[in-house]
């Protein structure tokens, strides 16, 4: 199975890179297309590890975290369902694609990455469910009783984001690996788990530890 236009993408990233549909370890009810491994695998210059931090195609890998939110979601379909849901950050839209297929009534997926939003409506066709897509959170001016997010506060920077989530919906549902000691009241902690990229980029054991926080007008059982 092959995807041209998402293989002319993520060839900006790298000439010989491409992408296939792959099936998600921890969450294997969903598939997405994603960077060939093997296309990759090889010793890089540096004009070409320039190349890749330039384009660095977020979207053709399934974070960590993403794939714990997105099994969370099928697990408990009670915490989307006839919900009206924003996906912030959604790269390869896997937590977008869970909420649809978990009976969420309303799925944005919002990237201000306009390839990854195209990721995200080819994945969605690939796991037969629909989704619509934003790129700007700040000028969604969308009824929402949700927003949830996964791996967006890679820099610290971003945990102005934790207020913004909250002024855009009623709920919250967050999925990190990146801030240690997180305090931010009212985010509470919903569990933790472990897994990895995929494909796997080997990271350090640290990123592989995931951890779900809730805040809004329900209490979320793990």
């Amino acid at each position: 199975m092959k995807n041209a236009e998402l293989n002319r993408l993520i060839q900006k990233m790298h000439p010989l890179a491409s992408v296939t549909a792959q099936a998600l370890p921890d969450c294997p009810d969903i598939a997405l297309w994603l960077v060939e491994p093997e296309s990759m695998n090889r010793a890089f210059s540096q004009e070409e590890v320039d190349q890749i931090q330039a384009y660095p195609a977020y979207w053709a890998f399934c974070w960590a975290s993403g794939q714990v939110l997105a099994q969370a979601v099928l697990s408990h379909p009670e915490w989307v369902a006839g919900k009206r849901v924003i996906d912030f950050g959604a790269g390869s839209g896997v937590v977008a694609i869970a909420c649809a297929m978990a009976g969420a009534d309303r799925v944005i997926a919002c990237d201000i990455d306009h390839d990854a939003l195209y990721a995200c409506q080819r994945n969605a066709e690939l796991n037969g469910v629909e989704l619509e897509v934003h790129d700007d959170l700040f000028t969604m001016n969308s009824e929402t009783d949700l927003l949830i997010a996964a791996d967006v506060l890679y820099d610290r920077a971003n945990l102005s984001f934790l207020e913004v989530f909250r002024e855009k919906a009623p709920e919250v549902l967050i999925a990190d690996s990146r801030i240690r000691d997180f305090d931010y009241p009212p985010y509470q902690t919903v569990s933790e788990h472990s897994s990895h990229t995929v494909p796997d980029l080997d990271e350090s054991d640290e990123f592989r530890h995931v951890t779900l926080y809730h805040t809004g007008i329900s209490s979320l059982s793990p």
